[in-house]
C-alpha cells in the first residue's frame, strides 16, 4: 500500500476538518457548473423528467454511503484508487484511476469552456491581437481564463479548501437568486408551458443530471479529512439534500422562463443588459476559479508521485502547468459545453459515481454478516443493470445513459 500512503500524505491531516467545513467541501464538489445545465436538461425531457433528478440524487447518495463503508473496512484507505486496490488489487486501482482521472480532467476542460462562453457573452465581438495574429473572442477568453487560473494550480496545500468551498457554495446560491430575479422582477416572467414528457430527450436529460452529482472521485479524500469520519454519512445527507433543492429550483425557474428555447447554459439566455444577468454571469466566472485547482490536484499529485523528485516545487509547478496547457488545447478543440457535460455524465459519472462503488462494496464487504440479504440483492441488481446498460445499448428505453453517451459523441464529432 505504498502508493496509497504517498497519495494520502499529500493532504494535510493534522487536526482534521469540522462537520461544517466538510459540508462546505462536499457541497462545493456537488454544486458546481452542473447547475447551469439543469434547466436545459429539463427542457430536453419535459416536466416529468424532473423525477429523474431525485432518482439520480438518491442513487448517487447511496453509492456515496457505499464508498464510506468501503473506507471503514481499512483505516489505511485515503483515496478512491485505494478502494479499488483493496477490492480488486492493482488492476482495480488502475481501472479506477483511468475513469476517475479522465472524469476530473474533462471537468477541468469544462470549466475553461464555461469561462470562454460567459466572457464572450459579457464582451461580444471582442477579438484579441497577438502580434500580427488575431484570436477570436471566445478562444481568447479561454486563454485569458487559463492564465488567471494557472497560479492557483501551483498551490499544493489544501488547508484553505473549506474557505474556498464556501465561496463556491455562495456563488451557486447567488446564481439561483439572480435567475429568480430576472424572471420575477426584470420582466421575463414564468409563462412558458413547456412539454410534459419528451421520450427522445430523456437520455440527454439523465446524462446531464448525472454530471451534477459527480463528486464521488473526491468523496474519500473529503471523508478522510474529517476529524470524525463516522459523521460523513450525515455530511452526505446534508450535501445531497441541499444540492438537490438548488438544482431543482434552478431547473423549474429556468424552464418556466424560457421553455424549449433554453441554451446549454441558462446564463446564455439571460438579458445581458440587466444588472441581475451580469451578476449571474460574473458569479459563474468565479465558480470555476474556486474549483479548477482542486479538480486537477489529484491528477497532478498522481503524476508527481511517479517522478523521482516528487517533493520538488519546480517539478510540481511544471507538471501542473502542463496539465493546464493541455486542458486549454482540448477546450479550444471541443468548445461544446452541453455535449461535453452529457459525455461526462452519461459514461464517466455513471461509472465512477454509481457502477464502481457497487462493485467495490460487493467485493470488499463479501461475507459480512452486517449486510442484509435484501441490501446485497439491491446493490447487485443495480450494478448488474448498469453493467448491462453500458455493455449493450440497443434499447435506449432501458439504457438511457448509453444512448446519451452515443448522442454526445455524434454531436462532438
Amino acid at each position: 500500500m505504498e502508493t496509497q500512503q504517498h497519495e494520502g500524505s499529500s493532504l494535510p491531516q493534522a487536526k482534521g476538518a469540522t462537520f461544517l467545513r466538510t459540508c462546505f467541501n462536499g457541497l462545493n464538489a456537488l454544486s458546481g457548473v452542473g447547475i447551469l445545465s439543469i434547466p436545459f436538461a429539463l427542457s430536453q425531457g419535459g416536466w416529468l423528467s424532473l423525477a429523474f433528478l431525485f432518482l439520480v440524487a438518491i442513487l448517487c447518495w447511496y453509492t456515496g454511503l457505499l464508498l464510506q463503508r468501503c473506507m471503514d473496512a481499512n483505516p489505511l484507505i485515503k483515496t478512491y484508487p485505494d478502494i479499488g486496490e483493496l477490492a480488486f488489487g492493482h488492476k482495480g486501482r488502475a481501472i479506477i484511476c483511468i475513469f476517475m482521472y479522465l472524469e476530473l480532467y474533462l471537468v477541468a476542460v469544462e470549466f475553461l469552456i464555461l469561462e470562454g462562453d460567459n466572457l464572450d457573452k459579457l464582451f461580444p465581438n471582442h477579438d484579441f491581437k497577438l502580434g500580427h495574429s488575431t484570436i477570436g473572442g471566445k478562444q481568447g477568453f479561454v486563454l485569458l481564463a487559463a492564465l488567471v487560473i494557472l497560479p492557483t494550480t501551483w498551490l499544493r496545500s489544501l488547508g484553505a479548501l473549506a474557505y474556498v468551498s464556501a465561496g463556491g457554495v455562495l456563488a451557486s446560491i447567488i446564481l439561483v437568486l439572480c435567475v429568480l430575479w430576472v424572471g420575477a422582477i426584470d420582466g421575463v416572467g414564468f409563462d412558458e408551458e413547456g412539454t410534459l414528457l419528451n421520450w427522445s430527450g430523456i437520455p440527454t436529460t439523465i446524462s446531464l443530471l448525472a454530471f451534477c452529482y459527480c463528486g464521488h472521485a473526491v468523496f474519500p479524500t473529503i471523508c478522510n479529512s474529517m476529524k470524525d469520519r463516522s459523521q460523513f454519512s450525515k455530511v452526505l445527507l446534508v450535501c445531497f439534500l441541499t444540492s438537490t433543492f438548488t438544482y431543482g429550483s434552478t431547473a423549474v425557474l429556468g424552464y418556466s422562463m424560457y421553455g424549449e428555447h433554453l441554451k446549454s447554459q441558462v446564463t446564455l439566455n439571460l438579458p445581458i443588459r440587466k444588472i441581475s444577468s451580469k451578476i449571474a454571469i460574473y458569479t459563474t466566472l468565479i465558480n470555476p476559479l474556486t474549483k479548477h485547482a482542486i479538480i486537477i490536484n489529484p491528477i497532478a499529485t498522481a503524476l508527481e508521485e511517479t517522478c523521482p523528485l516528487r517533493n520538488s516545487q519546480p517539478i510540481s509547478i511544471l507538471v501542473r502547468t502542463v496539465i493546464v496547457v493541455s486542458t486549454v488545447i482540448v477546450a479550444l478543440v471541443i468548445p461544446f459545453f452541453g455535449y461535453v457535460m452529457a459525455f461526462i455524465g452519461s459514461f464517466l459519472t455513471v461509472t465512477v459515481s454509481i457502477l464502481l462503488p457497487c462493485f467495490c462494496y460487493l467485493k470488499i464487504d463479501k461475507g459480512s454478516k452486517k449486510k442484509s440479504r435484501i441490501e446485497k440483492l439491491l446493490v447487485l441488481a443495480l450494478s448488474r443493470w448498469l453493467g448491462l446498460s453500458i455493455s449493450n445499448g440497443k434499447d435506449w428505453k432501458d439504457v438511457a445513459a448509453v444512448q446519451g453517451f452515443s448522442d454526445s459523441l455524434k454531436l462532438l464529432a
